[in-house]
């Protein structure tokens, strides 16, 4: 139970860091909201350290598809532990 409730924090998070993602896409977004300001507050913890592992190319980051992947692979292992 503890498994799947871990993997279902992971899920919510990835969904959290995707919104990120596409906000970022947005011109004009005002980085002083207070949404915007949580969203950044709770991904970047773990967004900073993939930067610093994979530096972008050029002016795309691929951290966060690195990111993503990595919490997919967790969530499946806490999936599988779970059984």
């Amino acid at each position: 139970m503890l498994f799947l409730l871990l993997a279902r924090i992971l899920q919510i998070y990835t969904f959290v860091l995707l919104i990120r993602i596409l906000m970022s896409w947005i011109p004009n977004i005002d980085p002083y909201h207070p949404v915007v300001r949580i969203l950044y507050q709770i991904t970047e913890p773990v967004l900073e350290p993939a930067r610093k592992l994979i530096p972008p190319i050029g002016a795309i980051d691929i951290s966060p598809i690195v990111v993503f992947i990595v919490l997919g692979i967790l969530q499946d292992l806490l999936r599988q532990m779970a059984f």
